[in-house]
């Protein structure tokens, strides 16, 4: 007789038989409102220029940008991340080109947000990266060091901005001490108390983000190690969730994704607030990389990879795959 025909009720394999039983015994799943579109809008450009390190992704015109809003919304996408990316010639010592309320980032806000209003959750990045000429995410002092107090000034301007613009959704990305703070503060005092805050609260120092710095023309020289947090650690995570809920964040995120599932397991149970997690442009290259080869299947191991994360507790999930993946499900 065999040893599991003595124990009927030990058998969770008869739950897997067919692909209707597992879809409806699977513990999680994924829908296209947990997705959120990352998109890059270029300043100055005709045509949509390729990112060769993220097959498939472009840094946008104006014009392909307002498309690409229009079709994340029709596939049911939850929002859309803004970055810009400025002429080099623009960009300076104070990213002075961020605050400019014509600069491209603000520009593009308003021709998504007159494309889709409210259909679409338009969100940006808040951060200096982007529009400084030495490519830190904040203002450097004497001793080229990023200044923490001086860069915040420049926040608060950012938001002021961007809201103006027309975002739902500010994204405070340079781990600034006290920069959801002084964002909150800052949106509040123009009158945009309902511009919500998606709080980077454990942006870690990753080798992964090497195609980002591509597809948003980065200038940086160095290494950001001195803000962004180091890979070893996980409690330091926890002590900035606990900042940044206590200075008003509305919504948190974990980035990376993939390398970090842990952090996001532990932050996810941490709070009551929504979840994000943001899928880098590493781990989009890898799995289009090794796609491209025939070494994985690819559209399996995106759905392996995003069920993950969502697994993992994120309610949000940033990637670059979102308007593909949401026409599927």
């Amino acid at each position: 007789m065999s040893t599991y025909g003595s124990f009927p009720g030990s058998r969770p394999r008869r739950l897997r038989t067919t692909p209707a039983l597992r879809r409806m015994v699977a513990e999680t799943r994924l829908h296209p409102s947990d997705l959120i579109l990352p998109a890059f809008v270029r300043e100055g450009v005709s045509e949509p220029v390729p990112i060769s390190a993220m097959p498939g992704v472009v840094q946008h015109t104006r014009d392909t940008l307002r498309k690409a809003a229009v079709e994340a919304c029709a596939a049911g996408v939850a929002g859309i991340m803004l970055f810009g990316v400025p002429e080099d010639s623009k960009k300076d010592g104070a990213g002075t080109a961020g605050t400019d309320p014509d600069g491209i980032l603000q520009v593009a806000i308003r021709d998504v947000r007159a494309e889709v209003g409210d259909e679409l959750v338009i969100m940006s990045d808040l951060c200096l990266d982007e529009y400084t000429d030495h490519g830190h995410c904040g203002v450097l002092d004497a001793e080229g060091r990023v200044d923490n107090d001086a860069t915040l000034e420049r926040y608060a301007e950012m938001a002021q901005v961007q809201a103006d613009a027309g975002v739902h959704v500010v994204g405070p990305s340079g781990m600034m001490d006290g920069q959801v703070g002084v964002v909150r503060d800052a949106l509040d005092t123009i009158g945009k108390e309902d511009v919500s805050i998606l709080a980077y609260t454990a942006k870690y120092s990753s080798a992964f983000y090497g195609p980002f710095r591509e597809a948003v023309g980065s200038s940086l020289r160095g290494d950001r190690k001195t803000y962004q947090q180091d890979p070893a650690n996980v409690r330091e995570s926890l002590r900035e969730l606990a900042l940044d809920l206590e200075e008003g964040a509305d919504m948190v995120m974990v980035k990376p994704a993939g390398p970090y599932l842990d952090v996001l397991a532990k932050v996810a149970e941490s709070v009551s607030v929504p979840v994000a997690a943001y899928q880098i442009s590493g781990e989009y290259a890898m799995v289009e990389a090794a796609a491209e080869k025939g070494w994985i299947d690819r559209e399996k191991a995106i759905l392996e990879t995003l069920t993950g994360i969502r697994r993992a507790g994120a309610k949000m999930i940033l990637t670059y795959w979102a308007t593909e993946v949401a026409r599927g499900l």
